[in-house]
């Protein structure tokens, strides 16, 4: 199984950003995908998530109106979408998938058995 996210980049407060996670070697639509971020010299935290059949989301609070995630069975793709954003967002963004079968959307690291590489945001001000 691999997870290859692609699309973050430099970007000013307030602007907006789409990051995508291709998945391979796993059939698509029988796990749940979730993205984390990691902040220079802070622990990974939950961003988001969404089960394995796409009717259910989970977002972090800080994030909830602002952040959208989904996914295309069609392009085994799964993409993030964010608008507004501030300096605090600024991370590095990693897409993770489950263990099959997963019908809910988990937020805790642990439920996610494979992982990207990470893809950086930073929201200049």
């Amino acid at each position: 199984v691999q997870l290859v996210e692609s699309g973050g980049g430099l970007v000013q407060v307030g602007g907006s950003l789409s990051l995508s996670c291709v998945v391979s070697g796993y059939t698509f639509g029988t796990y749940a995908l979730a993205w984390f971020r990691q902040a220079p010299g802070k622990e990974r935290e939950f961003v988001c998530a969404i089960n394995n059949n796409g009717d259910q989301t989970n977002y972090r609070d800080s994030v909830k109106g602002r952040f959208t995630i989904s996914r295309d069975g069609f392009k085994n793709t799964a993409y993030l979408q964010m608008h507004s954003l501030t300096p605090e967002d600024t991370a590095v963004y990693y897409c993770a998938a489950s263990a099959p079968f997963k019908v809910n959307a988990p937020s805790q690291a642990y439920e996610y058995s494979f992982w990207g590489q990470g893809t950086q945001v930073t929201v200049s001000s």
